[in-house]
């Protein structure tokens, strides 16, 4: 018998609340979207996050963009 998760479609956008240091997927999916950019980070690649914000960056780069622009980083 499949579970509620094993039912829902592989693909899509996850919903994720994240921590310091840790990540909960609240909607499962494989991928996230990074909020400079708009690309898509697999969960399994996913390595940068704002806890503030709740939001995911692809890249260092990219979460110093952010970091930047909301007057945070030098």
């Amino acid at each position: 018998m499949l579970g509620r998760y094993e039912r829902t479609p592989q693909g899509g956008e996850a919903k994720v609340e994240y921590g310091d240091g840790t990540m909960r997927v609240v909607k499962p999916g494989t991928f996230v979207r990074c909020a400079v950019t708009g690309e898509t980070i697999g969960l399994d690649a996913l390595r940068y996050w704002s806890v503030e914000r709740q939001e995911a960056y692809a890249t260092p780069e990219a979460a110093m963009s952010r970091l930047k622009a909301v007057g945070h980083a030098p």
